[in-house]
């Protein structure tokens, strides 16, 4: 690995393939947006001979052509697999959104991959390396995940590797820096008018050798003299970090002894290390200068791809069980074994229809097969729960907006299945004779409500299919249809999905929609106790109608909904009335008594009315007892009840003053503050969910990007009285 001879396989005009899971390598990119993940994707793909030297493919477009959303909007906002090869290993590359928006994408991603390069440009500043990637950092910690950083952007003026590797052993070594550390520094050129000199090759620390990039073919040269004071003191500190992690415990005494340990000896134990996790190089890459078709450090880094990655044979899969629960063996990645897949991504083409990209942990995924689909029952985001089989459409391989195709895909590797009409992202692919369910990853909350109507009457017939599709592909959005406000929500993880997930709808699927201000459910309650005569009383020849009933009425605590009470006595209303009274009363309570909003907590008792022997009748005591409570309502004060949320947000200790001046602005009570982890804090508040509805945005500005909430219901609280007022006045115009 790293200086390694320039092996070179091209895999231009055909998909790669591979034939065992010892020849994969799943890789995902994760990064801040704008660190130059795409462009570094396309840089290997053009060094793997996969695309030509303009990063072109053979239709003309571009690997990174996926989405006219991505086109538009200037940035990824979903997963991405680029398949190249590369000295006779496949090698699949997954480039995730940088966007916080997007996590959803970047956690399919992880799911997918045995191992992850944090890109990181040195052109940003070190906060928003620190705030974007260090959660993921840990993430993939606590699962093991193998990682290494690759620093872009080194051709940028005013931008230096040496400090931005320290920055990185800081933020991502813990406790050991040491277990971050460059296998390369870049050679720069001669200085520009700018007084700014370019990188033009790496100098490998462990060969002592220099990798000239300069014409747009690696070249390896011998050190000048000068070089060499640096490249020793680097080159020590790279030896004692992989030796520290080495398993042959005699290593470093032989090496404090003065003992040269030989170069395959350093390598090997490199390869080790970086495979089991516990040591992290850092390497540097840009795309190839104008007419170049290698760019600096892309052959470095597919050889440590290939040759210090895990194969998927040296990951655990996830664990799986029956579709009713039981438990079973830990899967294998073995290709003759059952088949066990799992759909990490879905998208819709307009002429394929329906494609799900899959992972298959266990045995061979062929075309045309039946297959059993597991789902998970995300039902509370709109996603259906289901158990079916369905029918294998055509297996490829994508590159840009072709679909390549392949006649087999083995454990550990991945490819797109076509018309799985049924499957969603995060269901499981098994055989349908021994279905399997796996277990499913972390999927983040979607926190910001997005209301929407039909914008004509026939959008309003699409609309249910369009958002019935829409929720199939992207699992972190939720669909409600609220019952009280009668709106529709879409749930977002912020302002650039719910943007995503309009356009979507209107160039995807076909539907217009307009947004509206998002309601939350608002309750009535009374102010005090009060009594009402509800009077029903018509004869204007025929059958008349007579009803007449009254009731005293009593506010109950929060959470008691409506009592009904029956104190008649004498029979003055007839018992087979009395059930009509209670429903008319409730059916009004429904309706609201001031705003519009429903009665809650109140106790109504029912103590006299009159009733006739013949014009009596359930429709009237009905209306009765609902004329009854709107006359006790205007006997005494309404008041607003408002929904109040029970919200969590963990933020580093810097930010922990302006999180809780921020919820204390909108009304909130924080009820304490917790540690929750080395220099982070979880604050625990009380706040009226009107005054979140944007707080998944307004924290990311709060926090600088590194803060995070969940927010569960707690109960109904009367809202302020001009607060009220300004509510129901709204209300008034409104209708």
């Amino acid at each position: 690995m790293g200086d390694k001879a320039n092996a070179h396989s091209g895999a231009a005009g055909r998909a790669p393939t591979a034939d065992r899971p010892s020849a994969v390598r799943n890789v995902v990119l994760v990064g801040h947006s704008g660190s130059g993940k795409t462009t570094l994707v396309e840089a290997l793909a053009q060094t793997a001979g996969a695309v030509n030297r303009a990063g072109r493919v053979e239709d003309g477009g571009t690997i990174s052509d996926y989405d006219e959303i991505e086109h538009r909007q200037q940035r990824s906002v979903q997963l991405s697999l680029v398949p190249v090869e590369w000295g006779g290993y496949k090698i699949n590359l997954l480039d995730t959104p940088g966007y916080a928006d997007f996590v959803g994408e970047l956690r399919a991603g992880l799911r997918a991959a045995d191992a992850a390069l944090f890109v990181v440009s040195a052109a940003q500043e070190a906060d928003a390396v620190a705030a974007s990637t260090r959660a993921v950092w840990e993430e993939c910690a606590a699962v093991g995940m193998p990682r290494a950083i690759v620093v872009t952007h080194l051709d940028t003026a005013r931008t230096d590797f040496t400090p931005l590797t320290e920055l990185c052993a800081g933020l991502f070594g813990g406790d050991d820096p040491d277990a971050v550390l460059p296998l390369y520094l870049p050679v720069r050129g001669a200085e520009g008018a700018d007084g700014h000199a370019p990188a033009t090759g790496l100098v490998g620390l462990l060969t002592e050798r220099i990798f000239d990039y300069s014409t747009g073919v690696r070249r390896e040269d011998p050190p000048d003299e000068a070089q060499r004071p640096l490249i020793a003191e680097a080159r020590a500190r790279l030896i004692e970090g992989i030796i520290a992690e080495s398993e042959d415990e005699t290593l470093m005494d032989r090496y404090l002894g003065g003992e040269e340990i030989d170069l395959g000896t350093l390598v090997e134990d490199l390869e080790k290390a970086v495979a089991r996790g516990s040591f992290h190089p850092v390497l540097a890459a840009a795309p190839a200068a104008d007419g170049g078709k290698q760019g600096l450090g892309t052959v470095e880094l597919l050889e440590l791809i290939t040759g210090g990655f895990p194969t998927p044979l040296e990951r655990a899969a996830p664990a799986v069980t029956s579709p009713e629960g039981a438990s079973r063996p830990e899967l294998a990645c073995d290709p003759e074994g059952p088949l066990v897949a799992e759909v990490v991504k879905t998208s819709s083409d307009p002429y394929v229809g329906r494609i799900s990209l899959v992972r298959v942990f266990s045995g061979t995924l062929r075309p045309d097969e039946t297959v059993h689909v597991s789902g998970h029952g995300l039902t509370d985001r709109g996603h259906e729960d289901h158990d079916v089989d369905e029918r294998v459409g055509a297996l490829s391989s994508p590159f840009g907006k072709q679909q390549r195709p392949l006649a087999q895909c083995v454990a550990g590797d991945l490819a797109c299945v076509g018309k799985l009409a049924r499957a969603e992202t995060g269901d499981t692919l098994s055989a349908k004779d021994a279905p399997l369910l796996m277990e499913p990853w972390a999927m983040p909350q979607p926190l910001l409500p997005l209301a929407i109507e039909a914008h004509s009457k026939a959008d309003e017939d699409r609309l249910s299919q369009g958002l019935a599709r829409l929720v199939a592909e992207d699992p972190t959005m939720r669909l409600e249809q609220n019952q009280d406000t009668h709106q529709v929500v879409l749930w977002c993880l912020g302002e650039a999905h719910a943007d995503v997930a309009l356009e979507r709808l209107r160039g995807r699927f076909g539907v217009q929609v307009d947004t509206v201000p998002h309601k939350v459910s608002l309750r009535e309650t009374f102010g005090g106790a009060s009594a009402g005569r509800g009077r029903h009383v018509k004869q204007s020849g025929g059958h008349g109608q007579y009803a007449i009933c009254e009731i005293d009425v009593e506010p109950l605590p929060a959470g008691s909904g409506i009592e009904f009470v029956d104190k008649v006595v004498g029979g003055a209303v007839p018992r087979n009335f009395i059930p009509s009274v209670e429903k008319g009363i409730r059916a009004q309570a429904a309706r609201g008594v001031a705003a519009g909003y429903p009665l809650v907590d109140i106790r109504v008792t029912l103590r006299d009315g009159k009733a006739h022997s013949v014009d009596s009748s359930d429709a009237a005591f009905q209306t009765a007892g609902a004329l009854a409570l709107r006359e006790a309502a205007a006997e005494v004060p309404i008041h607003l009840l408002e929904p109040v949320a029970e919200v969590a947000v963990l933020v580093p200790d810097d930010y922990v003053g302006p999180v809780m001046s921020d919820l204390s602005g909108r009304r909130g009570r924080v009820v304490g503050t917790e540690q929750a982890g080395p220099g982070r804090t979880l604050v625990r508040a009380e706040v009226p969910e009107i005054e979140i509805g944007r707080y998944a945005v307004d924290l990311r500005s709060v926090s600088h990007g590194t803060g995070s909430f969940d927010r569960t219901y707690a109960r109904h609280e009367a809202m302020p009285p001009q607060l009220a007022d300004r509510m129901r006045g709204q209300e008034r115009r409104a209708s």
